[in-house]
């Protein structure tokens, strides 16, 4: 596979087949995303050794001699996060109920956007889906499908899809939404933590297609940039973290009272915790990718060349790929990830400083800069450049600031 990038790569002028795949990226060079993935590197790294110390010691504490492995990490860092952070799955999932978790969400898009959510009895493709008409005062913006359980012939994880993408040419046509997940069923269906910022992270993306107003279907909602179309998903899972949605909305299932400020707070705390681990784990991988796109010619073993990288990075060794090079589905299973794993970091660092628009504008719901956000990031499409977008909506490209802030790196870098 990576010889045939790079031939491609090669018989289309291209020094390499990251040059190529990059070159209509926000990113443009294999040199930028580098350059973005070392800033984050170095205070991630600095963390994650930090804590490797307080892990080994524990390790040692329960006597076992030797060195912190990779399958020692998570089972101290568990204990850890316990004894630290007060956190039980079990204690935390009564409060998010899927339909509140999707209350929470369309609340949310109403005090940002005007978007309003009614119920559709339509005959859907499946029983678990679940139909809204979206409006905006009173006019008709799109139709939102709600695909959330797991069940045997879906495959894993989740995503967005546009069963009708909006455009202008030919007539006004207004999009069909649908956002697939992998809940378990319950009565009440009950997620964790994760689970609810991965239903808002959907959400940002269904966002970005139903607010969409172009002329061309080719460029609207998400076909952007492989490293712009996640800002709209990640900012999005911000609004989770706001103490006055998870008040009006992590509501007991069983009480109906609604989470203890202290376990509000304990949870929100706990955001950053291992973010080292989590931050190298990832970091680790796209640099990786990176490497195996960004040579003139294809590695001829790459898994020495992924050691060989990890060794020049001082990866730990208690801590692994996110996404070892044999089932890196991301960048080996098509083209769409290849020298582009970085995206979601690139996109993180948009949405971190994104969400701080907000933060000095003086509050997560201020309507200036949420029409900001419609106009030149959500309702764009394809219709600019990325970096010519998030320069009208911010006045300035993004700095890694605001993302080691939000990592809980700021004090390592």
């Amino acid at each position: 596979v990576l010889a045939l990038r790079a031939e491609r790569a090669m018989l289309l002028g291209y020094d390499s087949f990251a040059d190529y795949k990059l070159e209509t990226e926000m990113a443009r060079t294999p040199d930028a995303v580098r350059q973005l993935l070392m800033q984050v590197w170095e205070p991630a790294l600095s963390q994650a050794q930090t804590d490797s110390v307080k892990l080994t010691a524990m390790l040692h504490s329960d006597g076992v001699n030797g060195e912190l492995e990779p399958w020692d990490w998570r089972y101290y860092s568990q204990k850890r996060r316990m004894a630290e952070h007060d956190l039980d799955e079990a204690e935390l999932k009564p409060y998010f109920q899927l339909n509140a978790m999707i209350e929470a969400a369309f609340d949310c898009a109403n005090r940002l956007f005007g978007l309003e959510f009614q119920p559709l009895d339509l005959p859907l493709y499946h029983a678990d889906a679940r139909a809204w008409e979206v409006t905006r005062g009173g006019q008709h913006v799109a139709v939102f499908i709600g695909d959330y359980f797991a069940r045997g012939s879906k495959r894993s994880g989740a995503w967005c899809s546009a069963m009708r993408s909006q455009k202008k040419l030919g007539g006004d046509t207004t999009p069909i939404v649908v956002n697939i997940c992998n809940f378990a069923k319950g009565d009440p269906a009950l997620l964790s933590y994760d689970d609810a910022r991965t239903l808002f992270h959907e959400f940002g993306h269904a966002l970005h297609q139903m607010l969409s107003n172009v002329t061309y279907g080719s460029i609207s909602g998400t076909s952007v940039a492989r490293d712009f179309v996640e800002l709209p998903s990640q900012l999005f899972e911000h609004w989770l973290e706001v103490p006055e949605v998870l008040e009006k909305h992590a509501r007991h299932a069983e009480t109906g009272q609604p989470m203890p400020r202290a376990l509000l707070d304990r949870l929100l705390a706990a955001q950053t915790y291992d973010m080292g681990f989590q931050t190298v784990e990832y970091v680790a991988s796209a640099l990786v990718d990176l490497e195996f796109h960004a040579q003139e010619e294809a590695p001829v073993d790459p898994m020495e060349t992924q050691a060989e990288t990890l060794e020049g990075l001082g990866m730990p060794r208690a801590i692994g790929m996110r996404h070892a090079t044999p089932h890196f589905a991301h960048v080996f299973s098509g083209d769409g990830y290849s020298s582009g794993y970085y995206s979601y970091m690139w996109s993180e660092v948009m949405d971190a400083d994104a969400f701080a628009a907000f933060t000095e504008a003086g509050g997560p719901f201020d309507p200036e800069t949420a029409k900001r956000l419609e106009t030149f990031i959500l309702s764009a499409g394809g219709s600019q450049e990325a970096d010519q977008l998030y320069t009208a909506f911010r006045g300035r490209m993004p700095g890694v600031g605001a993302l080691l802030k939000g990592r809980g790196l700021d004090a390592a870098a």
